[in-house]
């Protein structure tokens, strides 16, 4: 995918109540847990990532999309799907998926071993998620489409 050389990718992690976002840095690199927003009113939550979109340079996001222990496709993929068509109608920069997959217990793992206490990693989770999301397809990305180096531009 050719996006602009400047410009960060935004992540989300969509539940019915809250919606995880993370961000990379500039150089496309590393995924942070940014926030956590409310779900409803769906208005509001546009209207926040707008925000977010602009003032962070974002430059594309991808969603998280459940996909079923067999590979296919089930309820929660399709309600992802509805809200990724929804969200179309309210950015303008390419949004993609990413299988996400294990990311909420590996978030849930992560940050029990960093010690927060149970209230800390609800308030959490959500975005911690959404970071491994975003890290998980940075790196897919790098590896489908190296970054050129100058020396390799010689």
């Amino acid at each position: 995918m050719m996006y602009p050389e400047y410009g960060r990718v935004l992540a989300l992690d969509v539940g019915e109540r809250r919606i995880g976002v993370a961000l990379s840095d500039l150089s496309r690199t590393l995924a942070t847990p940014y926030l956590t927003l409310h779900a409803t009113p769906a208005t509001v939550f546009f209207k926040k990532l707008r925000q977010i979109i602009t003032s962070e340079d974002v430059v594309q996001i991808v969603v998280g999309l459940p996909i079923s222990l067999n590979g296919q496709e089930g309820p929660q993929a399709q309600r992802i799907r509805a809200f990724i068509a929804v969200l179309h109608t309210h950015v303008t920069v390419p949004i993609a998926t990413c299988d996400e997959r294990y990311t909420s217990a590996e978030a849930e793992r992560i940050m029990i071993e960093a010690g927060l206490r149970p209230a800390q990693r609800k308030a959490r989770i959500d975005e911690v998620a959404a970071s491994i999301i975003l890290q998980d397809y940075l790196t897919r990305l790098r590896q489908s489409s190296p970054f050129i180096t100058d020396d390799d531009a010689i």
